[in-house]
């Protein structure tokens, strides 16, 4: 199911189907060495399961972010469950390949419309690794706000907090 499009790409829910895909990004250890490293099939398909059952409890989710053109799969981009004192995460995660092209700003902006809309996130919050300015960029572009420096248990270090109030 296509939740919305911008002018080169498509989000979509992610579905079972996709393990391979997502395998590229989340198994990778390159893509995936700010985020707690790579992880394995069995815990990806779990991680997918989680996210599936997500949106069809909370509306909400990661989404898949393909390209319009030619659709192929570049991402993941969207929102994990709350956490703190947010009402939900924000994350991003896309292939290598598809770095530097503004694919993950455009999608971001677009997963805080969907949310803006269509759900009752008043507060989204977002971690980084302080070593991925990249990443940062990202958020700052698409009006987040850095908070501080933050423990996180899933990589064991400091992070830059970053929030966005949508309503």
């Amino acid at each position: 199911m296509i939740i919305a499009e911008t002018n080169r790409l498509r989000l979509r829910l992610l579905k079972r189907e996709d393990i391979d895909d997502l395998m590229g990004i989340w198994g990778d250890p390159e893509t995936m060495k700010y985020c707690g490293g790579a992880g394995s099939r069995d815990r990806e398909i779990r991680s997918l399961e989680f996210y599936i059952k997500q949106q069809e409890k909370m509306g909400f989710s990661p989404f898949a972010v393909e390209l319009k053109e030619d659709g192929e799969f570049i991402g993941v981009c969207g929102l994990n469950p709350p956490s703190d004192d947010c009402d939900a995460e924000f994350m991003y995660h896309f292939k290598k390949s598809s770095w530097g092209n503004g694919y993950a700003t455009e999608a971001t902006e677009e997963c805080l419309r969907y949310a803006k809309d269509n759900t009752s996130i008043r507060v989204i919050g977002a971690l980084v690794d302080k070593d991925n300015p990249a990443s940062a960029k990202v958020l700052l572009n698409a009006g987040f706000q850095f908070i501080g420096m933050k423990w996180c248990d899933d990589t064991e270090q400091e992070e830059e907090q970053y929030r966005k109030f949508l309503r």
